[in-house]
């Protein structure tokens, strides 16, 4: 298996050259892991399982030693990190399991379509999640701002690691059974990191591993000898894998030479399971933290969440952040105005140390099951009428974890005026999207295609240019000004081209800004 050489590092000749900030509109991976606990990797306190490459980066980048997941499970938690929204607020609130689960629709605005407007090119490689399986449908990664995908669309399909199939774009590819799925999502990434391109990147490579079952190919290799279970051993050979591709991805882009021009983000969707005989406190998977995946103690929904690139300087932040933070930040890099009434606040200031907003709380949400809300050193959970050990009227327990970070001690009798003021709060940050239209969208209305400019920003964008490429019968359109929450629509003569493009050009933020979306001639007609 491949390791971190001297390809992983700057040489001294780049590293003198380095400057101790981000690039310009960088490249960035966003590495999903499923089900890797907080404690899990070295940098963390991991002592059974070794994780060098993880460790590595972490040492030469940004460290967030209080980074939480979306939800304690898959779905909710992959929605949040997809589209800036806590699950309180999120289309995806439930796991299969727990009850009908939403899919994402065409209202939904991922980090993908944002950074697609603004000429990212965008690849969603590993588990979806949210289904149907089917192409064409709104939930599909296609349509959600990837405009390469290979993988796992459906959530139980993702749990098949010698799987039959898999997804690329909107055509089910046929294996024969044999293919581990996670060496597929690998070569895969490399191949899009090393695509010839001026434009910018954006790789979404969210792999299965190391989720139930444990499954690898062959032995547990550095683990088979070691006196612990078969599942046990197989899942320390999991997370030795996804350490070695994680590797193989930072040596891809130097390989490509982008190395200095990409962000490489690292994070998991949940805590640790213990599931199909793993023992996670074998591995003291959740480090010193009550609970695991489900739970919304923090043993459920505090992660792992590394930032590298070149150019940053190693730190270790302690401000809280969350997955939700993502969208935001996302944008913050690209340079694009950000959408408004998103839960998330960017974290980029953290990353350089020039600091960055706080959240006044955040905020877990398991419909019918527990809720869970953070505000400074107070952390509040609710569980839903007879779960969780809960009565006929629930469950409310308060914890104070700056001296009690394993929530062992519940003192809500003790704060009854700060207890029922949390509840409130929790109560009203539950509640339907709060976002407003953003973007730009086409519509074919008889022999026009009437583009339609979104402004869901909280800023107004002025001089706005609307138009289309591709044919020279549309003249562009002009307006001073969008206000935040308004559009403006044109419509235009549909050219004869197989492809056309709308564009919008404006001013924001004291910059220029151009979105495009493409579409085939099919779409037109």
């Amino acid at each position: 298996m491949p390791t971190i050489g001297p390809a992983f590092g700057p040489s001294p000749a780049e590293a003198a050259e380095a400057v101790a900030g981000l690039p310009s509109r960088p490249n960035i991976i966003v590495i999903l892991a499923d089900d890797l606990g907080w404690g899990e990797i070295g940098s963390q306190g991991q002592r059974l399982i070794k994780t060098p490459n993880l460790d590595r980066l972490a040492a030469e980048g940004v460290r967030f030693d209080t980074a939480y997941s979306g939800a304690p499970l898959c779905a909710p938690s992959r929605c949040a990190l997809l589209t800036g929204l806590h699950a309180g607020h999120g289309t995806v609130r439930e796991n299969p399991e727990g009850g009908p689960q939403r899919s994402l629709t065409d209202a939904d605005l991922t980090f993908a379509e944002l950074l697609q407007l603004s000429g990212y090119r965008t690849a969603c490689i590993g588990k979806w999640g949210f289904g149907p399986e089917r192409a064409g449908q709104a939930s599909h990664p296609n349509l959600r701002g990837f405009e390469e995908f290979f993988g796992y669309i459906a959530h139980a399909h993702a749990h098949h690691y010698f799987p039959k199939y898999l997804w690329h774009n909107g055509t089910k590819v046929r294996l024969n059974g044999k293919q581990y799925a996670p060496h597929l999502f690998r070569e895969r990434a490399i191949e899009f990191i090393q695509q010839d391109s001026d434009d910018p990147f954006l790789l979404y490579f969210a792999t299965n591993l190391p989720h139930s079952p444990s499954v690898i190919p062959g032995d547990a290799g550095q683990y088979e000898n070691r006196p612990w279970s078969g599942p046990n051993r197989r899942h320390a050979a999991q997370v030795a894998r996804l350490d070695t591709d994680v590797a193989s991805l930072i040596r891809a882009l130097r390989e490509a030479g982008v190395a200095d021009d990409t962000l490489v983000l690292f994070t998991s969707d949940n805590g640790p399971h213990r599931e199909k005989g793993v023992t996670p406190w074998l591995f003291d998977s959740n480090g010193p933290f009550r609970g695991d995946k489900r739970e919304v103690y923090e043993g459920g929904i505090r992660v792992p969440l590394i930032a590298w690139s070149p150019g940053l300087r190693h730190r270790v932040v302690s401000q809280p952040v969350a997955s939700w933070d993502v969208l935001p930040t996302l944008a913050d890099l690209a340079g694009v105005p950000i959408p408004a009434h998103l839960d998330g606040r960017s974290f980029k200031g953290l990353l350089t140390g020039a600091g960055a907003p706080k959240h006044d709380h955040l905020v877990w949400n398991r419909p019918r099951k527990a809720q869970a809300i953070r505000r400074g050193r107070w952390k509040l959970v609710r569980w839903a009428p007879k779960i969780g050990g809960a009565g006929p009227e629930g469950r409310i327990e308060l914890y104070d974890l700056h001296t009690d970070r394993g929530e062992q001690h519940d003192l809500a009798a003790e704060r009854p005026e700060l207890t029922e003021e949390l509840t409130r709060t929790l109560d009203a940050s539950i509640g339907p999207d709060p976002r407003t239209p953003y973007g730009l969208k086409t519509q074919v209305k008889g022999d026009q295609l009437v583009v339609t400019l979104f402004n869901g920003s909280s800023v107004a964008w002025r001089e706005v240019q609307l138009g289309i490429d591709g044919s020279r019968r549309a003249r562009a359109h002009t307006v001073t000004r969008v206000n935040p929450g308004m559009s403006i629509s044109v419509g235009f003569p549909l050219p004869a081209t197989g492809t056309v493009t709308a564009r919008a050009g404006f001013r924001a933020g004291g910059r220029a800004h151009v979105f495009r979306k493409a579409h085939r001639k099919s779409s037109l007609t």
